[in-house]
Order: C-alpha cells, then sequence, then structure tokens
C-alpha cells in the first residue's frame, strides 16, 4: 500500500504517454486502464446537496470519478454530503454554528484548546464567515504525504491548501469568484450598518484571493468564470481551464406518463440572495397572470418570513400563485421539473447554471437572462432574456404560453443539448486528464525516498468520523 502513489508519480510519463487518447480510448465496461486509476481526495467545506450547488458537484463527481475506476475519498465539514456506498466519506467536523440556537453560547471550555474552534466561533461572532479557513487547517492535518495521487478541492480555497500543496498536488474547482455576490449584497443593504456587516460576512475573499495566486492549478465551470477569474484573482485566463458541471440524465429526465401543469412555471432560489434575481420573476408574474390567469409559480427554496421575497410577495398579493418548497430529495425535485411547462432563471449572474442545466434535462422550455454563464448552458435551446428585466422575462414567458408548439420544440432540443454537452461522465473523463498531466508535470522527489515510503501512513479504507486536527 504504501509504495502505490510514488509508483504512479514515477511512472507519469506511461500516464502522460495516453493522456492525449484515454478519454476516447475508455473500455467497454467505462473504466479507465489501470494506470490511469488514481486515489483522489475530493474536499468540500459544507457538501450536503441541499445548500447549494457545490453540495450537487462533490455527489455527483465523486460518483463519475468512481465510475471510471478511480478510489474517491470525500473530506467534507457538516452538513454532510450524500454519496454512494462506494465513496469513501471523512467527516470533517466543526462547531457547525449555523445549526445552534445561540451562536454565542456555542463554544464550549474544551473548544478553547482549537485554534480553528476558537476561530470559528469568534469570526461568526464578529459577523464573519471562517468555514474556508478552519475547514482547510482541520483538514490539512488529515492529509498526509503518500495518501493521495491528487487533492481536488470545491472551492474552499482556504490556506491549509498550501500546506497540502508541499507534499501531493492540488487542483481547485473555483464554480464562480464570490465578488459578485458580494457587491449586489453591499448594494441591496438597506443601510450602512447592513453593509459593513455584509462587507464583514465576505471578508474571507481576501484570503481566497492569496490562496489562489499561489496555487499551482485551478480549474473552473465555464468561460464566463474563467475570465472573472482573471480580473478578480487575477490569474491569467491560460492557467484557468475550463471544465463544465454535468447533469445526471439518467436521473433528470423527461417523463411522458406525469401529467403537466398546462400553465406551471418552475424555478430555483436558494435564499433571499439578490444575485438570483427572484424579485424579478415574482413582478413578472403580475403581468403573467393577467393574460394567463391560471399560470402558477413553484420556486424551489425556502421562504423566508418577513425577508425581501416574502414582502414583496405580499405587496403584488401573489401569496395565492407561487408556492415555496424547500428540502426536496432529488426524486422529488425531478417530479416538480417533469409537472411543470416552463423553467425560468432569473439570475443576474451565474457561474454555470446547474438549474438551468437540470431543468433542460427535463425536457423543460427554459426562459434564462443573460446573466453570467447561463447563455453559455442554454445556448439555442431556450429563450434568453435581459437580466434585471421583470418585463422581458413576462414578455418570454406569454410567447411560450401562446405557442404551446414553441414550448414542445424548445423542451425537446433543450434535452438533446445536455444530452450531447453537459453530463458527469464526460466531465469525470476531463477531469482525469488535467490529474494525469498535473501529476506528470509535478515532481514530489521526497516521496520516492525508500525510508519515506514506509513511514507514510496507510490510506483511508473506511467512512469515519475524525477528532478536530488543529496545530
Amino acid at each position: 500500500m504504501s509504495v502505490a502513489i510514488p509508483h504512479t508519480r514515477a511512472n507519469s510519463t506511461t500516464a502522460s504517454s495516453t493522456h492525449s487518447s484515454s478519454a476516447a480510448n475508455v473500455p467497454a465496461d467505462g473504466k479507465l486502464p489501470p494506470h490511469q486509476r488514481l486515489n483522489i481526495a475530493l474536499l468540500g467545506y459544507r457538501s450536503h446537496p441541499f445548500v447549494g450547488g457545490q453540495g450537487i458537484y462533490i455527489k455527483y463527481l465523486s460518483r463519475a470519478l468512481n465510475a471510471l475506476g478511480h478510489k474517491v475519498t470525500v473530506f467534507s465539514g457538516p452538513p454532510y454530503p450524500q454519496l454512494d456506498s462506494e465513496i469513501t466519506l471523512v467527516k470533517v467536523p466543526s462547531l457547525d454554528l449555523y445549526e445552534q440556537e445561540n451562536h454565542v453560547t456555542a463554544l464550549r471550555w474544551h473548544h478553547l484548546k482549537s485554534f480553528s474552534d476558537f476561530y470559528e466561533w469568534f469570526t461568526m461572532l464578529t459577523g464573519g464567515f471562517g468555514e474556508p479557513y478552519t475547514f482547510s487547517r482541520r483538514v490539512r492535518k488529515l492529509i498526509t504525504p503518500n495518501q493521495f495521487d491528487i487533492v481536488h478541492d470545491n472551492q474552499s480555497l482556504g490556506r491549509g491548501l498550501l500546506s497540502i500543496q508541499k507534499h501531493t498536488p492540488v487542483i481547485a474547482t473555483i464554480h464562480h469568484p464570490i465578488h459578485r455576490d458580494r457587491k449586489l449584497a453591499i448594494d441591496a443593504a438597506p443601510n450602512w450598518q447592513h453593509r459593513l456587516l455584509r462587507k464583514r460576512w465576505y471578508s474571507f475573499l481576501t484570503m481566497q484571493e492569496k490562496v489562489c495566486k499561489k496555487l499551482d492549478n485551478l480549474v473552473t465551470v465555464s468561460k464566463v468564470s474563467q475570465t472573472d477569474i482573471a480580473r478578480f484573482f487575477k490569474r491569467p485566463e491560460q492557467s484557468v481551464p475550463v471544465v463544465p458541471n454535468g447533469v445526471d440524465t439518467q436521473v433528470f429526465s423527461p417523463n411522458p406518463s406525469v401529467k403537466k401543469h398546462p400553465f406551471g412555471i418552475i424555478t430555483t432560489a436558494s435564499s433571499d440572495q439578490p444575485l438570483k434575481g427572484l424579485r424579478f420573476l415574482l413582478e413578472a408574474m403580475v403581468t403573467i397572470k393577467k393574460q394567463f390567469p391560471q399560470a402558477t409559480l413553484t420556486v424551489i427554496g425556502k421562504l423566508q418570513e418577513g425577508g425581501a421575497s416574502d414582502t414583496l410577495l405580499k405587496s403584488l398579493q401573489l401569496e395565492n400563485t407561487i408556492v415555496f418548497k424547500s428540502g426536496l430529495t432529488t426524486q422529488a425535485l425531478v417530479e416538480q421539473y417533469q409537472t411543470a411547462r416552463i423553467a425560468v432563471c432569473p439570475s443576474l449572474y451565474e457561474g454555470f447554471g446547474l438549474p438551468a442545466a437540470e431543468a433542460m434535462a427535463c425536457g423543460l422550455a427554459v426562459v434564462s437572462s443573460n446573466g453570467g454563464a447561463l447563455p453559455e448552458v442554454v445556448g439555442d435551446a431556450g429563450l434568453v432574456v435581459e437580466k434585471g428585466s421583470s418585463d422581458a422575462i413576462a414578455n418570454a414567458i406569454i410567447s411560450l404560453f401562446s405557442t404551446p408548439h414553441q414550448i414542445e420544440s424548445l423542451g425537446a432540443k433543450a434535452r438533446e443539448r445536455i444530452e450531447q454537452t453537459f453530463s458527469w461522465h464526460t466531465v469525470a473523463q476531463q477531469l482525469t486528464q488535467h490529474y494525469l498531466k498535473i501529476i506528470q508535470t509535478k515532481t514530489y522527489t521526497h516521496l520516492l525516498d525508500d525510508a519515506f515510503i514506509k513511514k507514510a501512513p496507510a490510506r483511508l479504507t473506511a467512512s469515519e468520523t475524525l477528532p478536530h486536527a488543529d496545530d
């Protein structure tokens, strides 16, 4: 066991010789040749699929990499991911302060022994968000030399990655820089106190900017994100290759036997984030209802009582037209898509646009804003309108409801586009090529020292919860 990873790196010439053609030469069973199968660590500081797209990325990427024959271990902080049984999960506990009734009293005396625990508590107490940093501190003590061929971080971008990079190749996925989220959140703040608090919450971006400059390898999910990374993280575009997100086309698929709501609209909004542009769709519903009174809107997300969306719903008198649904299983989410006629993506910016892709995979006609990478996903298989325009959204939806044949045509085209362009199998193959290239070009000569190899720890072989790891 102890010589496996040095063997992989020592034979990087063999790997590189097949690098250009391996994606096309996958055997009939779908597995890569044995010399290209890697031991991979996937990192996610929050990885439950219900908390956002990062959890979905961990779930499906780990599955697709495993299907190619790689050995995959996921290191995650809470809330923990939902993984296939073949995937090893290493739980990296945190204080998980967002789940505590009282953040102030969540600290216990024994937490004072841990800098990471105290930092996480104190940062939240002062309005900050410390989880990306503390997660990377904890996980760096759990990943040791000779344990993995490569470590793949899912946008924690914490300083601990730089320590791991000293002995193991590291690559980080950046879905999109959070700078745009920060600007929109600050712009939407009602007063200077809230603006100050939001600046404080996003202060982790300073750390991410510094880490990104020092990481050897980054990858992103769209050309728009590639451009934004160059702008905000000061990385040349050519140093950040694009590998798009994928969709599970077997799960997210049309079902002709399901009865559709003839005027059913669906959208996804994880919270009251201004970036998601939900208010423009809510305002558009007023116009849509005038021409199609039967129209309804299902929002996949939780309505925050007293929040911006709740207040707007009441002012528009749409409480009986719009329903919010959260905490759905994947199958329940698919069923919501299957019963709708039109999916709407009103975001002001998306680094990729996974909800759009999932809706398209279910054969829905999509009305999308031109925010961020959404046009890259939708292509010519949907209607793309100007972001931040309630009128543009309303006009597009009314146009579709007025021409049912166009809804059917776009739905079929959308399904075809996802099948041909966005699948997790293709994503896993593309990432494998990047992994092999990174391992080939990165030398870790100390790993080839026999004395060091004898001291190397055994690889993790079972899911377990580990204690806090700290300095």
